[in-house]
């Protein structure tokens, strides 16, 4: 009887964990995504009183505003070659303001480096030593370091940046010359989904 009764639990045991195995990343995705959505609405409600009784009677309406305005800027900036414009509104202005210049331009170059139209930063994949002899870690090249204040003037440096798990937004940045790291073969994407999941995800034509 014990051994009946044993084999019933294990039976519901093993269909639960089953079960949990298949609605558990749904709901976490539903409510990850849920919880985005909440946060991006929070950050526009201020646009709220700014629009017509008209607009707002449509749901979500902020969201879909925002979405038309970068449409309409991404429109006139492309085919109104305004580019140069910016940039000398960037150059003689906010390029100027002591405490905006390092935040601006910092924030541009990371937007930029995960864009399509960035071709060289974030691309390169690499694997290297770090943190240290043994231990290896997968990071990106993000360019040459100047030969000028690199350590070796005999050799190439380059620029490694090394993200964390589970944020890449943060990590570590170590110069590498050549030889010192191994350029590998996965993409940008796929590097980012195995840093962020530590290891769980993996590309999809390895598995």
């Amino acid at each position: 009887m014990k051994n009946i009764f044993r084999k019933f639990i294990d039976l519901l045991r093993s269909l639960f964990f089953n079960g949990l195995l298949v609605v558990l990343p749904i709901t976490l995705t539903f409510l990850l995504i849920n919880a985005s959505f909440k946060l991006v609405k929070g950050w526009l409600a201020p646009l709220q009183k700014c629009l017509p009784d008209t607009i707002l009677a449509i749901p979500h309406s902020e969201f879909f505003v925002v979405i038309g305005l970068v449409l309409l800027i991404g429109t006139i900036v492309k085919f109104f070659v305004l580019k140069p414009i910016i940039n000398l509104i960037e150059e003689h202005f906010v390029f100027r303001i002591p405490l905006v210049r390092p935040i601006y331009s910092g924030i541009k170059q990371l937007v930029g480096a995960f864009t399509s139209q960035d071709q060289l930063t974030f691309n390169t994949v690499v694997l290297l030593e770090f943190p240290s002899t043994g231990i290896h870690s997968i990071g990106f090249m993000t360019g040459q370091f100047p030969p000028d204040v690199s350590p070796d003037h005999d050799k190439k440096y380059f620029n490694i940046y090394v993200p964390t798990t589970p944020n890449p937004t943060t990590g570590f940045f170590v110069l590498l010359p050549e030889g010192k790291f191994k350029v590998i073969n996965l993409t940008r994407q796929e590097a980012m989904s195995l840093i962020i999941s530590g290891g769980i995800i993996k590309p999809e034509r390895f598995r």
